[in-house]
């Protein structure tokens, strides 16, 4: 079978390896699944050192008790096991978005086949099993494929210690033979997801948080078995028996069993001439809280290492500090969203894509969204501002923004409306006059004040009038007064330098009181 590679060149696929196992897990052997090898008891710094060395030199040693280590220290510590998983669902837990290449009919088909693939139960525990490198530095999750109307892929996790990078750059995974790891096999083309997030640059072993968290690990096992210590010491109160010089050896003997018997099973007899005493424990210079304060002191270390933050992971944030930082701090997340998503898209996407429908000039695309949080309230105070002003806002786009669900069809009756709106009463007219009289009077006089207007502003067109001015009025205005006052001076200044303006203006004003005192007689009689 010849397949064309994203690039447009041909990647060599044997049909029938596709469907067969590339890597063979065995009840016994080097490759078994059971182990009982442990690197964690007895961590000291010196073997720690060694571990870490080992791990990042492929002439002097090998990743395998590093691997080891951190797969123990996801075991081993609450905390560790605690910030790690939260960074690890922070991404496995985000939306799966699938965008087809264009709105070709053909390209949305291929988007959908993507689509009903993404959506099983079993590409969400591969995300899971890919995730791993956030720990160890990379993960490999082998493809099986099974040929039907579509060929699709079974995800089996493997585990990284059968794997090794190549000795010339470092960066290409490949398969061990055997636990020598002198001689390996390249990966065969679409069978693997191999994920190693750039946490750090360099090379991919040394980019996992385990190797960050394991001086920390190391020191926070000392603290807590020193703690344990000094609780055996002063946990429990000191038994003291007293007796007297010339006691016989069998009645001191006696005695050492009644105090022994008092720490365990709190209960002893006693002869009358012997004294047990219960002094206080000395506290240890406060180191109840020595012991406590530097594990807990290790813990921020390592929540700072993996989440980038302390105060969603350990004791004393409030309420209002938690708001302010997410589980994971967002930048953080987003960088492993996208490390994930090339992941995906070179090595399942294309495989899948490419097997069932040929190599495609433009490839459709897998996108792990990331939700934007929204302030809400200043949503709706600004949908309350703009749309009386003509903004056009679909309902369902809103109901969506506020997580509210559309309204069932028939059930007017339950929905929250709008109050409609109150209709101010109308003023009664005076005795004598009806409501028609009332409209047509002031209309008479207004249509006199604007014909008057308008012969003032005939005979004004040659006066040299200042608009910018009018307009600075308008802008510094605060209110309808002021606004008044500020064009009454713009008008005084021009009259100022023209009488015949300002006889113009000192008529238009009279005849507008006139008209003014004519409009009131006429509304009370």
């Amino acid at each position: 079978m010849q397949i064309l590679g994203p690039d447009g060149r041909p990647i060599a696929v044997k049909k029938q390896e596709l469907s067969r196992e590339a890597i063979n897990s065995t009840l016994v052997g080097w490759r078994g699944i059971w182990s009982s090898q442990s690197v964690a008891a007895g961590l000291t710094p010196e073997k720690l050192s060694q571990i870490l060395k080992s791990a990042a030199s492929f002439r002097h040693g090998t990743p395998w008790e590093y691997l080891t280590l951190a797969e123990e220290m996801e075991e081993g510590d609450l905390h560790y096991a605690s910030v790690l998983g939260t960074r690890k669902r922070a991404v496995s837990g985000l939306e799966i978005v699938v965008e087809a290449a264009t709105d070709e009919s053909r390209d949305q088909e291929i988007a959908d086949a993507i689509r009903e693939q993404v959506a099983r139960p079993e590409f969400c525990d591969m995300l899971n099993d890919s995730l791993d490198a956030i720990g160890k530095g990379y993960s490999a999750v082998e493809l099986v494929w099974r040929s039907g109307p579509l060929w699709e892929p079974d995800f089996i996790w493997r585990d990284p210690r059968h794997f090794r990078f190549d000795p010339e750059t470092g960066r290409k995974l490949q398969i061990v033979r055997d636990e020598s790891i002198l001689v390996a096999d390249d990966l065969p083309a679409f069978k693997f997801i191999v994920h190693h997030p750039k946490i750090k640059s360099g090379l991919p072993i040394r980019g996992g948080l385990a190797r960050l968290a394991a001086f920390a690990y190391m020191c926070k096992r000392w603290s807590i078995k020193d703690w344990l210590s000094f609780a055996d010491i002063y946990g429990v109160p000191l038994r003291l028996g007293v007796y007297d010089v010339g006691t016989r050896p069998e009645d001191v003997a006696k005695l050492m069993a009644a105090v022994t018997g008092i720490g365990n099973d709190a209960a002893a007899v006693i002869s009358r001439n012997m004294e047990i005493q219960f002094p206080n424990p000395p506290i240890g210079a406060g180191g109840d809280r020595l012991f406590e304060g530097l594990a807990n002191w290790w813990d921020r270390q390592v929540s700072k290492g993996v989440l980038g933050q302390t105060m969603t992971a350990d004791d004393g944030a409030s309420l209002s500090q938690a708001k302010v930082h997410n589980e994971v701090r967002g930048d953080i997340l987003s960088h492993d969203a996208k490390q994930l998503t090339n992941t995906l898209n070179r090595d399942f996407l294309v495989p899948f894509v490419s097997l069932n429908f040929g190599a495609q000039k433009v490839w459709p695309r897998i996108r792990l969204h990331i939700p934007k949080p929204e302030d809400l309230a200043l949503l709706v105070t600004a949908l309350e501002k703009l749309v009386p002003l003509g903004l056009k806002v679909e309902q369902s786009v809103v109901r969506d923004k506020l997580g509210l669900p559309d309204p069932a069809e028939g059930a007017e009756a339950d929905l929250l409306q709008a109050p409609a709106p109150a209709v101010a009463p109308q003023p009664e007219p005076p005795q004598g006059m009806n409501r028609a009289t009332n409209r047509a009077r002031p209309t008479a006089v207004q249509e006199e004040v604007d014909r008057l207007s308008d012969q003032v502003m005939e005979r004004a067109g040659g006066y040299p009038i200042d608009e910018d001015a009018i307009r600075q009025a308008i802008k510094e205005a605060s209110n309808k007064n002021d606004l008044e006052a500020r064009l009454l001076r713009v008008f005084v200044d021009t009259a100022s330098h023209d009488p015949a303006f300002r006889q113009t203006l000192a008529l238009a004003d009279f005849a507008a009181q006139m008209l003014g005192y004519v409009a009131a007689e006429e509304g009370q009689s």
